[in-house]
């Protein structure tokens, strides 16, 4: 770090050039205390003198673009995004957002980590265990480190036995499953029901998976859009995307809690719903349907798909042995338990008004190109296992499925507006993989309380085994690459398992929620530090970045630490690393595959000679591809070139709707399965709770029907509002939250509904405390017709801040008010969260961006 210093005093620019010429750096001006005598024209030097370097954009936002960095005899001065070729809507540049435009201020960061610490009162056994969260740090060197960590791990180990030790994954888990192995954690996390019901009913194979690609989306007529935000979480090209299917001519409906940006973007038509109620919801869309369709006069269902591509609609296309009456069609119109599933009955459960769920129903119909299209948020929600099966359903009755200009599936994540598999994609590291010889593994939202207690259900890891019961003693909770207890469900309950155990390592850039209640952290590089890498945000590019500066201060990476450690403990770390970082990078690159443009061939994608490979110091074989390596590293992307008609298009689902006996799904009928038995055997096996094998509406244990005594709207309890939690600019999840400059500019706000701000006497700007069952936390209140009553927006991802005197928290945190509460699948149900809502009579909240920075040494 002395080194970096000193380039950056050498380049005599002015703080205030310095600053009009850069994006970078200026973190560590201010840690060096420079005082420079500075000039324009030295800053305009050292840009003409420059390199521009493909930089790591490496954080989960659900897009990743290309982000450039100018460096300067080893300095950042500038950042840039995509130029590399001419931007159109068919062939759009891949533009960084304003979080990777920040991207310097967090690898330069005032407060990084830099060298390893110990908590000051840990001991053998776990010291004073109270006061992680609180303690001061200790300065050790990282010799001091391994050599603590490693013999506190063979304490555990010969006392309590590998079964003790818990981790969350990356590169130390293959080093622990090579000392005998940990009971992992396994959970649905952001796709919510969508990881465990798509599969069984055979709608699509992937939770990012079932649209169309985005330019055939633009000969869509309508766009039904469920909980939905891609210029928020998403940020890069999807929002832009839509942008051209709306100016195409089509029209946009929103169905969502909340009136957001991308809505708002595309002048959608909003139906405010309930959160978790979208099955609900959709069995009104469903009745309504049902009821007005008349083939001759006003079709609105495809029978056609009903009957060759689906089993279980009604009582004729049951599968043999299923009791007939178990149809969907008799449950939605309540032929035996005496219950239409109206639009009024939706109504009083969803909030929407009857006629909305008519004329939202009628939006649909089958003679229209509709594209129906959902986020993950709605399926966060406890007891949703359904919601994916009545998406389905309502894409399989209006024949949305398998055509040009219809579609019915998740639009999210990397798949955010453009569906289709990946056209270029990266190769693998060549890495062996090391299975971990313990089966313990708890789920998300029981890991916490299976600390505490000592139990857990055990449904093995994604396997959906049946539940059972087992004791679990865990004496090590080790966190490397995750954020585990800053976003897992609990927080609360994680606290208090974290000061439970006898030790708690964390590898860490920053001194984050993990590190914070920690006992020993080690210093992490940043992806702007190690080798290089690939990444992807859509199925059209890839982007080679490339080292930006040297590891800082005393930071290693994940890989390193983990080999280190290893050692430590006797174990063959060749076995899991026999290759170095830059072979693991050269494997990447070299296992690059494109797809031809006659969009079935695949083959290499970069070319490599025998000069690369004796200039790299690598082992590999020349090969011919598309780019030569020298190209793919200075431009830092390759993108497939799009236009309408070309062989790269993507109707998700076709060759099945065109010939189901041809193309069977993975289903025992070889069907989309409206009647699942698969589904209902998976899920109530697991033990959590109970479903039908057709979607019902089933209410979360803190939903609307939790904070409500009857559909009359009488308040019922202490929490009668319901939390959802947006993805916010400021951050990804929970990186970036530490970052000055979008603190400046984000400032995390509770949204509140007009509605309920005047009858609580809220207005914008006031300090407001939200309460549930499981904790508390603090918020400036924004007040917001965008929102509507009754419900409140928290975004997620703010690191906690605990004031340990009042046991409230006062960073924002969404996590502290959701509860470990399994149900289904184990889903987590961030957005299945009620509270309490008052105006705060204690000392306000300063702004964000004033609270200092964690800053250790």
């Amino acid at each position: 770090m002395a080194k970096f210093i000193e380039k950056i005093d050498g380049l005599k620019l002015s703080r205030r050039s310095f600053i009009k010429a850069s994006t970078a750096a200026a973190a560590s001006l201010s840690l060096a205390g420079c005082g420079n005598t500075l000039t324009t024209a030295s800053a305009e030097k050292a840009v003409s003198e420059g390199q521009w370097v493909t930089a790591a954009c490496w954080h989960n936002c659900g897009s990743r673009c290309l982000n450039k960095a100018l460096v300067v005899d080893g300095v950042v001065v500038r950042q840039k995004t995509d130029d590399t070729h001419q931007d159109s809507p068919d062939y759009p540049q891949a533009r960084g957002c304003l979080r990777g435009r920040s991207q310097s201020e967090q690898v330069f960061g005032a407060d990084r980590l830099k060298y390893p610490m110990r908590r000051k009162n840990w001991a053998p056994g776990g010291g004073q265990k109270e006061l992680r969260g609180k303690d001061e740090w200790v300065k050790i060197s990282w010799e001091e480190a391994f050599e603590l960590i490693a013999t506190e791990m063979k304490r555990i180990k010969d006392q309590y036995g590998n079964k003790a030790f818990f981790a969350d994954g990356g590169q130390v888990s293959k080093i622990l499953s090579l000392y005998g192995g940990y009971v992992g954690n396994w959970g649905t996390t952001s796709r919510g029901t969508w990881h465990g019901t798509n599969g069984p009913i055979g709608f699509t194979p992937s939770a990012v998976e079932g649209i169309n690609d985005r330019l055939d989306m633009r000969n869509c007529d309508t766009v039904i859009m469920f909980s939905m935000n891609p210029a928020w979480s998403s940020a890069g090209n999807p929002a832009y995307n839509f942008l051209q299917v709306k100016k195409a001519g089509a029209q946009f409906i929103a169905v969502d809690p909340y009136y957001n940006d991308s809505y708002s973007l595309l002048e959608a038509d909003w139906i405010p719903t309930r959160p978790s109620c979208d099955t609900a919801l959709l069995l009104g869309v469903a009745h309504t349907l049902i009821v007005e369709d008349n083939p001759m006069t006003n079709p609105l269902i495809d029978w056609e798909f009903l009957k060759n591509n689906t089993i279980g609609f009604d009582a004729d296309s049951m599968p043999e042995g299923a009791d007939p009456k178990g149809n969907f069609k008799d449950y939605v119109l309540g032929t035996y338990d005496g219950i239409p599933k109206s639009a009024e009955w939706a109504s009083e459960i969803s909030g929407v008004e009857p006629n909305r769920i008519r004329y939202l129903a009628r939006a649909m119909n089958k003679n229209k190109k509709v594209a129906i299209i959902i986020g993950w948020a709605s399926a966060r929600t406890q007891n949703a296992d359904s919601l994916p099966h009545m998406i389905m359903t309502i894409g399989a009755m209006t024949g949305h499925i398998g055509k040009p200009g219809h579609m019915t599936g998740v639009s999210c994540h990397t798949g955010s507006s453009n569906g289709g598999p990946a056209l270029v994609s990266a190769g693998k590291d060549g890495l062996p993989s090391v299975s971990n010889p313990v089966d313990d593994s708890m789920n998300h939202t029981e890991m916490w309380r299976g600390i505490l207690e000592g139990k857990y259900n055990f449904t093995g890891d994604m396997k959906w085994q049946k539940g059972q019961m087992r004791d679990i003693d865990i004496h090590m909770i080790y966190h490397d690459t995750s954020a585990r207890l800053q976003t897992a469900d609990g927080m609360t309950k994680g606290i208090e398992a974290h000061r439970k155990v006898d030790l708690v390592v964390s590898h860490a850039q920053f001194l984050t929620t993990n590190a914070k209640y920690s006992d020993f952290v080690l210093p992490l590089t940043t992806e702007w530090e190690n080798v290089g890498g690939l990444l992807t945000g859509n199925r059209e590019i890839l982007i080679m970045y490339s080292q930006i500066t040297e590891p800082m201060y005393e930071c290693h990476d994940d890989q390193w630490i983990a080999m280190e450690l290893g050692k430590r403990l006797g174990v063959d770390v060749a076995k899991a690393f026999p290759l170095d970082a830059k072979q693991q990078f050269f494997n990447k690159i070299a296992g690059s595959t494109l797809v031809a443009e006659d969009g079935i061939k695949k083959g290499p994608l970069v070319t490599i000679t025998e000069a690369d490979i004796a200039e790299w110091k690598v082992k590999g074989k020349p090969q011919q591809g598309k780019i030569t390596l020298k190209e793919f590293q200075e431009k830092g992307i390759y993108q497939v070139a799009r236009k309408p008609g070309d062989n790269y298009g993507f109707i998700a689902l076709k060759e099945f709707r065109d010939d189901p006996a041809a193309n069977p799904r993975a289903t025992k009928s070889g069907k989309m399965e409206i009647y699942s038995e698969a589904l209902a055997k998976r899920i109530n096996e697991m033990g959590y709770s109970m479903i039908k094998p057709i979607p019902t509406h089933i209410p979360p244990v803190e939903g609307y029907e939790a904070t409500f005594k009857d559909w009359a709207g009488k308040v019922k309890g202490d929490y009668p509002y319901q939390v959802i939690n947006p993805h916010y600019l400021r951050r990804s999840h929970s990186v970036f939250d530490n970052v000055q400059w979008l603190r400046e500019t984000w400032p995390n706000p509770v949204f509140i509904s007009a509605k309920d701000a005047q009858e609580k006497g809220i207005m914008d700007g006031d300090t407001v405390l939200l309460t549930s069952q499981h904790g508390k936390t603090l918020r400036k209140a924004l007040v917001t017709e965008r929102f509507m009553p009754g419900v409140i927006g928290l975004p997620h991802g703010s690191w906690v801040d605990m004031d340990e005197k009042t046991g409230i928290d006062t960073g924002g945190a969404d996590n502290i008010l959701c509860g470990q509460v399994s149900t289904g699948q184990g889903a987590s149900g961030w957005n299945s969260c009620v509270v309490s809502l008052e105006k705060y009579s204690g000392t306000p909240l300063i702004p964000d961006v004033q609270k200092p920075q964690r800053i250790i040494f």
